[in-house]
């Protein structure tokens, strides 16, 4: 039974303080033990919605990536359609609405693709991504604060992006390289 012994927490939460809070994140300092018996300080984020990606993807295996300035990392950033979720709802309802929102694409057939921690040392995120299929096209409704730039690729375009670096999205990334492995 070695191996239960290595999914046992092996920290000691002796207090916890949240330092920070807005709409979308919280920042935890926790006093702790670490795993070698030692006082310590640890601070993650816990966020307040689930990450949701999700990838369309046409008959001829095309597929729509939104381009937008990312403040944190001071960059333009070529992404897959991205927003969040609310945990209290089933997460492929906040994947039909973040696709019509961003890319004015309804899609009636959703497969959840992956489960991914981003950041798991330093955060609680939770992503979602699905694939979907079946689309059909209306207006897109994006919120006031995005200003995006949709482009359509065939999905081996949108890996060659991967692979040269135009895209670096962990999301975007992640689930590009995961329908390539299913369509080969």
């Amino acid at each position: 039974m070695e191996d239960n012994k290595l999914m046992e927490n092996p920290w000691v939460t002796k207090s916890s303080e949240v330092v920070y809070e807005s709409a979308w994140i919280k920042v935890h300092k926790n006093d702790v033990l670490n795993p070698a018996g030692k006082d310590a300080l640890y601070s993650y984020v816990e966020f307040k919605n689930l990450a949701i990606g999700i990838l369309p993807l046409d008959e001829n295996n095309n597929t729509w990536l939104v381009g937008q300035f990312r403040y944190p990392t001071n960059s333009y950033s070529w992404e897959i359609i991205e927003g969040g979720g609310n945990p209290e709802q089933e997460p492929v309802e906040s994947a039909k609405r973040e696709l019509k929102e961003e890319a004015g694409i309804i899609a009636n057939d959703y497969k959840e693709l992956m489960r991914m921690h981003l950041s798991n040392s330093a955060t609680d995120e939770l992503a979602i991504v699905f694939i979907a299929r079946d689309l059909s096209f209306a207006e897109a409704e994006p919120e006031e604060s995005e200003v995006l730039q949709l482009k359509k690729v065939h999905i081996n375009e949108a890996y060659e992006m991967c692979l040269k670096g135009e895209i670096t999205d962990a999301i975007s990334v992640a689930a590009i390289y995961r329908v390539i492995l299913e369509l080969k």
